[in-house]
């Protein structure tokens, strides 16, 4: 992550704190970055510069003005203006560790072969809360190359039962016993 990104990310977070909006700004950051993302082809074009600021300023009203907290809007002009609308994504992670820090919960990702249930992924957030003993806030990601299981990773901490990891033991261990 870039000192850009946390920079922008932390005072975002202090004006929406401070406006009491805090949640809100939250829920329409991640749903901003989710749609930059599903459309890489917008952020190439906030990003163009032969295409005058203004234009590009215009292209962010026009899209949100009025949908988005003034915040959220704010510093997505900013962005674009100074040309760092690329670091949305990281700006969105350094504010949703700022939450959670302030409201004591606990940031884990869950990442699986393929997509999983949405009962299992309560069934797996309520499991982690109990360990834990703190509420959870989970991510999920897809990585077909652990081929299997799961890996989560938490507080510094990786629990690994992915197939994966259990094959390459197994090969560790085979290699080790051949004479």
């Amino acid at each position: 992550m870039t000192q850009i990104a946390k920079n922008y990310a932390d005072a975002l977070y202090e004006l929406a704190r401070e406006a009491g909006a805090e949640q809100q700004v939250y829920e329409q950051l991640r749903e901003v970055r989710e749609l930059l993302e599903e459309n890489p082809d917008y952020v190439v074009l906030l990003s163009a510069p032969n295409l005058p600021k203004e234009e590009r300023l215009a292209v962010l009203d026009e899209a949100f003005s009025g949908r988005i907290h003034p915040y959220l809007l704010n510093l997505l002009k900013i962005l674009c203006e100074r040309g760092h609308i690329r670091e949305l994504k990281d700006c969105a992670i350094q504010y949703r560790r700022r939450r959670n820090a302030d409201l004591g919960i606990l940031d884990a990702v869950a990442v699986t072969a393929v997509p999983m249930g949405e009962t299992l992924r309560e069934k797996l957030r309520q499991r982690l809360q109990g360990i834990t003993g703190k509420q959870v806030d989970l991510e999920y990601r897809i990585d077909p190359a652990v081929l299997g299981g799961i890996r989560l990773e938490y507080d510094g901490k990786a629990l690994d039962g992915t197939v994966k990891t259990r094959l390459a033991g197994i090969e560790k261990t085979l290699s080790e016993t051949v004479i």
